[in-house]
C-alpha cells in the first residue's frame, strides 16, 4: 500500500497534522501551493477566504502536475472555511480525475465548527472512490501535544488497518 498526504494550509494547523500523519504511516506528502495566497493574519483572511469559498474559486496551483497513479490511498487535508474546504483543495479535486482510491479526509477547524458539510462536499467530488473516514481536528494549536498525537495515531491506525 502506497499512501500520500495531500493538503493545503494557510496558518500551519493543517500542515502540522499532515506532517504528523505522513510520519506515522510513512506516506509521501504534498502541500498544495496557490499562485496567489490570501492574507494569513487579521480580518482579511476571513473576508478573502470566505469570499473565495462562496464564489467557488479554483486558484491556479504552483505545484507540478501530480502523478497519483502510484498511490492506492490518498489522505486529503484542509482547513474549514465558511463551512467548506479551501479553494486550493477545490482546484485539486476539480482538476484531477481521482478514482478507485481509498480516501481518508481530515480537516482543521475552529471550536464549534460543524465538519459534516465540508466532508459531504468533498465526498461528492470523490464519488468514484472509497471514502473510508473523515476526521475533524478542533483547535489544533490549543490541544496538548499528547492529545494531538493520540488523535493523529488513532486516525493513522484506521488508515493502516
Amino acid at each position: 500500500m502506497k499512501s500520500v498526504v495531500i493538503y493545503y494550509s494557510l496558518t500551519g494547523n493543517t500542515s502540522l497534522v499532515a506532517k504528523m500523519i505522513a510520519e506515522n504511516i510513512g506516506a509521501d506528502i504534498i502541500k498544495l501551493k496557490p499562485e496567489k495566497e490570501i492574507p494569513s493574519t487579521g480580518s482579511g483572511k476571513y473576508f478573502w477566504g470566505g469570499k473565495s469559498v462562496v464564489l467557488n474559486e479554483k486558484p491556479k496551483l504552483l505545484n507540478d502536475t501530480l502523478n497519483l497513479e502510484g498511490y492506492d490511498t490518498l489522505i486529503i487535508g484542509t482547513p474549514i472555511w465558511a463551512g467548506s474546504f479551501t479553494p486550493p483543495i477545490n482546484t485539486f479535486l476539480s482538476e484531477y480525475e481521482i478514482k478507485d482510491k481509498k480516501i481518508f479526509l481530515f480537516a482543521t477547524h475552529s471550536p464549534g465548527t460543524k465538519t459534516e458539510k465540508c466532508f459531504a462536499k468533498m465526498k461528492e467530488k470523490l464519488i468514484k472512490n472509497r471514502v473510508k473516514e473523515a476526521v475533524g481536528f478542533d483547535d489544533v494549536k490549543k490541544m496538548s501535544a499528547k492529545e494531538l498525537n493520540d488523535k493523529v495515531r488513532k486516525f493513522c491506525k484506521n488508515i493502516t488497518d
